[in-house]
C-alpha cells in the first residue's frame, strides 16, 4: 500500500503542471507576417533609368555630346558611368569626326569598334577616349542585314582599319571608303561570317 500512495503523488503533480497547448496561451503571439511585394505576384516594376547611374561627370560628357551631335537627332543612353549617344548609320562618319575634333569631347583615341549581331540587325559601338581630360564616351549606330553598308571610319583615326577588317570578315558589315578591305582573320575563299549567331558552327569542318 505504501508503493500505491507513492506512484500518486507524482500523478497529482503532473495534474497540476499545464499542458503544453495551455501554455502556448501565454506565450507572445508571434508577428503577422509582412505583405509579399506586388513584383512577386507578376507586376513588373518599371525598368531603371540608365541615366540615373551617371555621375556629375558623365551627366557632363552626355550634354556636350548630344549638344556636338544635335544636328543628326542623338539619342541619349549610359552604360553604368559611360555615357552613349546613338545615332543613325549614315552620319556615323561625319558624327566620330565631330567627336574627334570638338574640344569639348576631345574624342583622340578609338579604343575600340565592335560589332554585335542581334539577328535581324547589327550594331556598331564605337569606344571614344579623351586624353585630357581622361574620360570615355560610346557611340553606337544599328545597321539592318537587308543594307549592311557604312561609311569607313579609317579616316577619323587610323585604329579602325583593323577593326573595321575584323567586322567585315565575322560578320560581313561593309564598310565604304577603307582603304584595304582584304581578309584580316580569315583566308581568302572563306565561306559565311563566323561572327554571325545564323553561322553552322557544327557544320564547319576545318581545312
Amino acid at each position: 500500500m505504501a508503493q500505491e500512495g507513492e506512484n500518486q503523488e507524482p500523478a497529482e503533480q503532473l495534474a497540476e503542471t499545464p499542458a503544453p497547448a495551455a501554455a502556448a496561451e501565454t506565450l507572445t503571439p508571434a508577428p503577422a507576417p509582412k505583405p509579399v511585394p506586388a513584383a512577386a505576384h507578376g507586376v513588373e516594376e518599371p525598368p531603371a533609368d540608365p541615366l540615373e547611374k551617371l555621375s556629375a561627370g558623365g551627366k557632363e560628357l552626355l550634354d556636350a555630346s548630344l549638344d556636338v551631335l544635335k544636328e543628326f537627332s542623338p539619342e541619349a543612353s549610359a552604360l553604368d558611368d559611360i555615357p552613349q549617344v546613338i545615332i543613325e548609320k549614315q552620319h556615323a562618319l561625319a558624327a566620330c569626326q565631330l567627336m574627334k575634333d570638338d574640344p569639348r569631347i576631345n574624342g583622340q583615341m578609338l579604343l575600340c569598334l565592335a560589332c554585335v549581331d542581334f539577328s535581324e540587325y547589327f550594331q556598331l559601338i564605337y569606344v571614344l577616349q579623351s586624353l585630357e581630360p581622361e574620360r570615355t564616351v560610346v557611340l553606337r549606330t544599328n545597321i539592318p542585314y537587308s543594307d549592311s553598308t557604312i561609311s569607313s571610319v579609317s579616316s577619323v583615326w587610323k585604329a579602325a582599319d583593323w577593326y573595321e577588317r575584323e567586322a567585315h570578315d565575322l560578320f560581313g558589315v561593309e564598310f565604304d571608303g577603307h582603304p584595304d578591305p582584304s581578309p584580316l582573320l580569315l583566308y581568302d575563299g572563306f565561306e559565311g561570317f563566323p561572327g554571325r549567331k545564323e553561322f553552322p558552327f557544327n557544320e564547319y569542318q576545318e581545312f
